[in-house]
Parts: C-alpha cells; sequence; structure tokens
C-alpha cells in the first residue's frame, strides 16, 4: 500500500512556501518574535476569509477540493502574481483559472522600438478589445495617423463604422467589416472582456444600423494572417499580407505587421514613408 510522502501534496508545499514568503510587518502584523517566517496559517485564513481549520487542513491535503472563488480568495491572501495564480489552480483542481481580463497599461518602450524598427512596413499594436495603443510611421501614413485621433477613437471597430475615410479605403468594406466584428467578438470573448466591451458594442449598435446587423449575426473569426487589400489615396490599389503575434507577458497586447505583398507595393510604400519623413525633418 503506498504510503503518501510530503511530495505529494503539492498544493500543500506550495501554499506553505508562498505563506511563508511573506513579510508580515508589511503586511500590518506585528514584529514580534515567530516559531516561522511569513505569516501563520490562521492569518492568510483571515484574509482569504476562511476558517483556520480548514485552511490548515487545505496546506495538510485534507482540505478537499476548494471552489474558484476560495481560490481567488486565497491568492489575493498570499500576493499571487497571474502565473502563479494559474499555477495554485492546475495544483488544486488540475485546471487553469477562467480568464480574468486585464486591460493592458500600453506598449512598453522596447515593443515601440520593434515597430519603429519595421521601416516599411506597417505595424501596430491592438489590445484584445481592438484599441490601437502603439504604431509605427509606416502605419500612420499607409493605414491611419493614429497620433491625431483621441485615445478613445484609437478603436479599430470605431475607425470601421465612424470614420468615412477608413471605409472608402476598403476595396470591399462589407466584407472586411464582417471580418473584423466576427475577429474582435472571439478575441474579447477569448480573453474574457465581453463585458468590458458591452458598452462600446451597445454605443455602436445605436450609432450604426451596419453594426447591429453584424453583430447579430454571432459570427465568430480568428485574426492571426491574410492579405489586406487598400484603395489609397497616394498609394493607390495596394496589397499588404498581413500577421498577428501575441506579445510575450502581456496577453491582452498582440503586434500586427503588414508587409508589402508585391515589389510594386512595397517601392510605393517606401516612397511615401521618406516623402513624410522628410516633411517631418523640414
Amino acid at each position: 500500500m503506498h504510503t503518501p510522502v510530503a511530495n505529494d501534496n503539492l498544493l500543500g508545499a506550495y501554499l506553505r512556501d508562498r505563506r511563508e514568503r511573506l513579510d508580515p510587518v508589511a503586511l500590518g502584523y506585528p514584529a514580534g518574535r515567530r516559531r516561522t517566517p511569513g505569516l501563520r496559517r490562521e492569518e492568510v485564513a483571515q484574509r482569504a476569509n476562511v476558517s483556520a481549520t480548514w485552511y490548515t487542513w487545505l496546506e495538510q491535503g485534507r482540505g478537499g477540493a476548494p471552489s474558484d472563488e476560495v481560490l481567488d480568495r486565497i491568492a489575493r491572501a498570499l500576493l499571487l502574481g497571474d502565473v502563479e495564480r494559474e499555477h495554485l489552480f492546475l495544483l488544486a483542481l488540475g485546471r487553469p483559472p477562467e480568464v480574468r481580463y486585464q486591460a493592458s497599461e500600453g506598449a512598453t518602450p522596447r515593443l515601440q522600438r520593434v515597430l519603429d524598427a519595421l521601416a516599411y512596413s506597417p505595424a501596430m499594436v491592438k489590445t484584445a478589445t481592438w484599441d490601437v495603443v502603439a504604431w509605427n510611421r509606416a502605419a500612420a501614413v499607409v493605414l491611419t495617423d493614429y497620433g491625431k485621433l483621441e485615445p478613445a477613437q484609437r478603436n479599430v471597430l470605431r475607425l470601421m463604422f465612424g470614420d468615412p475615410a477608413v471605409r472608402a479605403h476598403q476595396v470591399d468594406w462589407e466584407s472586411v467589416a464582417r471580418f473584423v466584428v466576427a475577429a474582435f467578438r472571439f478575441d474579447a470573448a477569448r480573453a474574457g472582456a465581453a463585458r468590458s466591451v458591452q458598452a462600446m458594442v451597445d454605443e455602436l449598435c445605436a450609432s450604426s444600423t451596419e453594426f447591429a446587423a453584424i453583430w447579430q449575426s454571432q459570427e465568430v473569426r480568428e485574426y492571426s494572417g491574410g492579405t489586406k487589400h487598400l484603395r489609397h489615396p497616394l498609394l493607390g490599389d495596394i496589397a499588404l499580407e498581413y500577421s498577428a503575434f501575441a506579445v510575450d507577458g502581456q496577453p491582452d497586447l498582440s503586434m500586427v505587421v503588414y508587409n508589402p505583398a508585391t515589389p510594386e507595393t512595397a517601392r510605393r510604400i517606401r516612397q511615401l514613408v521618406e516623402a513624410s519623413e522628410s516633411r517631418r525633418n523640414e
């Protein structure tokens, strides 16, 4: 018969390790003498609003499977980060927690430098709710000059359904609009942001009968890669191959890069970007 050993209780070992790493004084507890480092079990239980006896059993491998809500409270009590919280759920329940949307604070300077290095390929960073938070010079001259817009207007759906110039640039607006809405719905749901975007969805439904009709269709699509055709006022008809990449460490963000699909398109974009840079430097 197998006899349990300490290593069998991975959840208990993890909880104890995280508990012992906390600084009691920093959390407002007295600085008196303690037999072990970190918080006591009853202090963690109090912070998590659970019974001290039940929490002790949980560390000892006798507590049974906790609920998602209780695990969330324990994660907050132990000041766990997102990765640590996911590990806690995997140990306790054998699965990750439900997606919890956290809006990003935007692109880092390092990510902006990556965009800027793509001098002649329009590139941007968007959130799971399709707000554009960073872009390069090529994106500004070929796609949209996001820098001239208020931050609240730098949203792909708002531009697609509310900006006549953006609409005019699409070779087949209806097809593109349907794809954008379906991909947006999928991204927002996957990120757990469905409630966060509801106000914008309601606003667009009220202001655009076309958006309302497309939204009611319940279509979903994945935004990963393909070819985008534009009717640019200065470049003429151009084709761009686009690819979307997840941003490591910032799950709310994705980077989209548009590469010229033909040498002629590449030549026109290069000329337009260089002319724009010359005007800026004058």
